[in-house]
């Protein structure tokens, strides 16, 4: 069934199953989406200093070479197990602390005191190595062998050289999967905002990893709020999200002359729990040292004010959704679209699909 054609059908059990058959990855603590996950804020790690980082279940070993490289490798030395978080940069390599043996970017040892140049071993003993981005002012780590697409991305702002700021961290008692889908529930911006809009989403594939989705929105005006920013538009309210590997999402919202960007990076923890990062975005543009700061600082004010109201929400919610209604449509494509994609079990990174 593609994006398209879901269903409109009145019947809810009929939905309810549409969400729920075939669910490999949607809501599940055990398993998550091959793709790009944050890591680090990139100023947290400089050259020549390593970081132990666990992501899905998973020990790594984060460290910036003297050439300013990040690069990614399993935490742990083969030999006997030694933190490599613990070691040294040498260069482009790392040492273990133990017995000293370095390996570099590909995780390949290279050297080992103890044997001299005992190439037999060394050509023999390697790290698992994981590719690494640095984008928006975030180290990205792929959980994959080759990245399929770039990290992720604000979609109207592709190929722009773009100013960004971390707003800031959060963790919520709930899966990102559920957190992602708070900002595509058209009912709470009226029962949680106290905004009366009539909000429709039209969902696009951007690609297998990315699901696009458009709003309408009409209505409102009794509303103090609509009121006030009503004639900054001509036309109707620009809202646009965009979602990428069920955890991480962009926001795009603003009057008809100027928007504003919002990424919202998540990543599960374990018990199906989330933490992760509000980043501010905008394009660079002229005299941009002076304006930027100001159109960013704006943009953590409407970030902000979508975000305080649901806190107390996504504490306590323990997400069934047996009872979708037709205005959920666009909740149960994210679902379907997030579960066609490759899922990793937690832990070892083994693909489960």
């Amino acid at each position: 069934m593609n994006i398209e054609s879901l269903t409109t059908a009145h019947d809810t059990d009929q939905l309810a199953g549409q969400t729920q058959e075939k669910n490999p990855v949607f809501n599940r603590s055990d398993r998550f989406v091959e793709g790009w996950y944050w890591a680090l804020p990139c100023h947290r790690l400089k050259p020549g200093q390593a970081k132990l980082l666990t992501l899905m279940g998973r020990e790594l070993v984060l460290y910036r070479t003297r050439t300013r490289q990040v690069v990614a490798l399993d935490g742990h030395c083969p030999h006997m197990g030694a933190a490599l978080a613990q070691g040294t940069i040498d260069g482009e390599t790392i040492r273990c602390p133990l017995h000293r043996w370095r390996f570099d970017q590909t995780g390949q040892c290279i050297e080992i005191p103890a044997c001299g140049q005992h190439h037999t071993i060394m050509a023999s003993t390697k790290i698992r190595p994981w590719p690494t981005a640095e984008h928006y002012g975030m180290i990205w780590v792929w959980t994959g062998d080759t990245p399929k697409h770039p990290p992720p991305y604000v979609p109207e702002l592709e190929g722009m050289d773009c100013d960004a700021a971390l707003s800031y961290r959060f963790e919520r008692n709930c899966h990102p999967n559920v957190l992602m889908i708070n900002a595509i529930d058209a009912h709470h911006f009226n029962s949680v905002h106290n905004l009366p809009l009539e909000v429709r989403f039209k969902a696009q594939a951007l690609n297998d990893n990315a699901l696009c989705l458009d709003n309408t929105t009409r209505g409102g005006e009794a509303s103090k709020f609509v009121k006030l920013i009503r004639p900054l538009y001509q036309k109707e309210v620009t809202y646009k999200m965009c979602y990428w590997y069920g955890s991480t999402g962009t926001v795009t919202v603003g009057p008809d002359f100027f928007h504003f960007h919002i990424m919202f990076a998540l990543r599960p923890t374990p018990g199906g729990k989330t933490e992760g990062w509000t980043l501010l975005i905008t394009p660079k543009r002229f005299a941009g040292r002076f304006m930027n700061p100001v159109v960013l600082w704006i943009t953590r004010q409407v970030a902000a004010y979508f975000a305080t109201g649901d806190i107390q929400v996504f504490q306590g919610i323990r997400f069934h959704f047996k009872t979708p209604l037709k205005a959920d449509r666009s909740i149960v494509q994210f679902a379907q679209h997030l579960n066609r994609q490759k899922a990793l079990s937690w832990g070892d990174w083994r693909s489960v699909t």
